[in-house]
């Protein structure tokens, strides 16, 4: 029996969990410089840019959850162990994508945006969590991605 379908799903997991995670830690040094800097020269304002400061760290466990759901999905951490045809597994590789792809930009571009509020706090704190509501208007893509990945490789292909 050929395991290329299982070699494509894996590959999807992965994906979804590699791109989300590193648009993450992009976005999170983007914004962790901003902050630091504020820090340096005030650090009562930690509180004011902590949540900007993590925000973009969600992208990352929205492809982590994807790729949990697909190895889930392939019974690999209990239960029957189901093998895909490669038509299954090129499926589930596609399904992935959503969520990588979502995870990656806008783990970057959330960061940028959270790293200008970080900027707006630290000249007006008592308008910090203003910037929140920019850096919450792009995580909704990333949501949008995690969602139709979730959706498809959970809903929309059987394996088996």
């Amino acid at each position: 029996m050929s395991e290329i379908g299982l070699l494509y799903a894996i590959a999807g997991a992965a994906v979804a969990a590699f791109l989300s995670g590193t648009g993450s830690a992009i976005g999170l040094a983007i914004v962790g410089r901003a902050a630091s800097g504020v820090l340096a020269e005030d650090p009562e304002k930690f509180g004011k840019t902590f949540l900007l400061a993590v925000l973009p760290s969600t992208q990352g466990f929205y492809g982590f959850i994807v790729a949990l759901f697909i190895l889930i999905k392939l019974g690999m951490l209990g239960g029957t162990r189901l093998i895909p045809t490669a038509v299954q597994g090129g499926e589930i590789f596609f399904a992935a994508l959503p969520v990588a792809i979502a995870g990656f930009s806008s783990g970057i571009h959330q960061g940028k945006v959270c790293a200008a509020g970080v900027q707006m706090a630290a000249k007006q704190p008592e308008s910090a969590m203003r910037p929140v509501i920019y850096g919450v208007m792009v995580e909704t893509y990333a949501v949008l991605g995690f969602l139709v990945s979730f959706l498809i490789i959970m809903l929309g292909i059987k394996v088996g």
